[in-house]
């Protein structure tokens, strides 16, 4: 956890880094402050644009779109190696993210698969676009990948942060693929080096939760009941049912991937406890249910 560099602070830092940067117009001052958080900060994420031109590719990122206004970055790192600062503050670059990833950035382990979207990653991280079409074929020249590395090594060397506290837009966010084209492992291994770390073993990867489709669950909450024997009709059920037997609501015995009629019942409980009534505590899975009981026991949630 840390306070964001000051604008000046993060130009300076860069250029001892030996980073060429051209400052776009008021880039200290544009960003999306008035929306949210900015800070404190984590560690830095990577993208690329799927445009192509450099010139067209600032633009962009400086401005943003109708559906997403600029600043959609820090800085823009162009082909060429030069770093194009567009904002300063809280930018459209991270979304929503997992905040299981997230705390594996603040303590430097290995990086969890990225499973939900529910931590604000534009209060937390510096975000840097890269100009590659992001087709996996657009190359990545090596005056590109300096420029990712050393906009990166400022900013850890900086905060006292190791390689661990960079990340790509794709280790945060279900879906996104970028940056496409090299590996962070990679990247990382480029910006130990430039720290002057140690290379160290990889981290064992910690096991990643188990995840719920709300609607499939709900489909086999509305149809099982009716269903003789245990058919297992949808394997997330079992673990709604592990968790309503942790809760104490559910006898073992029901916890066969049977959403029959002992587990509405356990689940209509779980529903009174958090404060439902009614028709909203008939033990069909609602979706804000469901994410407090994956919270506590130990799943997420799909919807």
């Amino acid at each position: 956890m840390a306070d964001p560099l000051s604008a000046a602070e993060f130009i300076a830092k860069l250029r001892a880094e030996g980073v060429k940067v051209v400052e776009v117009g008021n880039w200290r001052t544009h960003n999306r402050n008035s929306k949210g958080a900015w800070g404190p900060v984590h560690g830095v994420m990577i993208h690329h644009t799927v445009t192509s031109g450099t010139a067209a590719t600032v633009k962009i990122c400086r401005d943003g779109y109708a559906a997403l206004p600029g600043p959609l970055c820090h800085g823009v790192i162009a082909k060429d190696g030069t770093v194009h600062l567009v904002g300063y503050g809280r930018a459209n670059h991270a979304g929503l993210g997992d905040d299981d990833v997230l705390k594996a950035v603040i303590n430097e382990t290995a990086l969890p698969a990225d499973s939900e979207a529910n931590t604000d990653g534009n209060a937390r991280f510096y975000g840097f676009e890269c100009e590659n079409l992001g087709d996996g074929k657009d190359p990545w020249p090596e005056a590109q990948l300096l420029a990712v590395e050393r906009v990166s090594a400022a900013i850890c060397r900086h905060h006292k942060w190791s390689e661990r506290s960079v990340i790509g837009h794709l280790e945060w966010q279900p879906g996104k693929v970028d940056p496409r084209g090299f590996t962070m492992a990679s990247m990382r291994g480029r910006i130990a080096t430039r720290l002057g770390i140690k290379p160290q073993p990889a981290p064992l990867p910690q096991p990643s939760k188990p995840v719920v489709d709300l609607s499939r669950l709900v489909a086999a909450a509305k149809s099982d009941p009716a269903r003789s024997g245990t058919p297992v009709t949808y394997s997330g059920v079992k673990t709604v049912e592990v968790a309503l037997v942790d809760a104490g609501l559910l006898a073992k015995a029901y916890s066969d991937g049977h959403f029959g009629r002992a587990t509405v019942e356990a689940y209509a409980k779980w529903q009174r406890h958090l404060g439902y009534s009614g028709t909203a505590a008939d033990g069909i899975p609602g979706k804000t249910s469901l994410v407090r009981l994956g919270a506590k026991y130990g799943f997420a949630v799909v919807a």
